[in-house]
């Protein structure tokens, strides 16, 4: 995976997934969860969308398997 710095120090990735049009929250928590596990950090999202709770789901699922943690260095 390739990655830029940011501003502040911060890489993120330069590969992520978008959740624009996908309605079905299952289908949509599904598919977050997939890419978490292959490897995905980066995930484009809005409340607009209207899906951020499966969005939230899938990612609370993943730190609770252990595959990824939640950042606590955003300064």
């Amino acid at each position: 995976m390739q990655y830029i710095k940011l501003n502040n120090g911060i890489e993120m990735p330069m590969l992520g997934l978008g959740v624009f049009r996908v309605p079905d929250k299952t289908e949509c928590k599904n598919s977050i969860l997939a890419a978490i596990r292959a490897g995905y950090r980066l995930i484009d999202t809005a409340t607009a969308y209207t899906n951020e709770d499966a969005v939230g789901d899938a990612v609370r699922e993943a730190i609770a398997e252990g595959i990824c943690t939640i950042c606590t260095n955003l300064t």
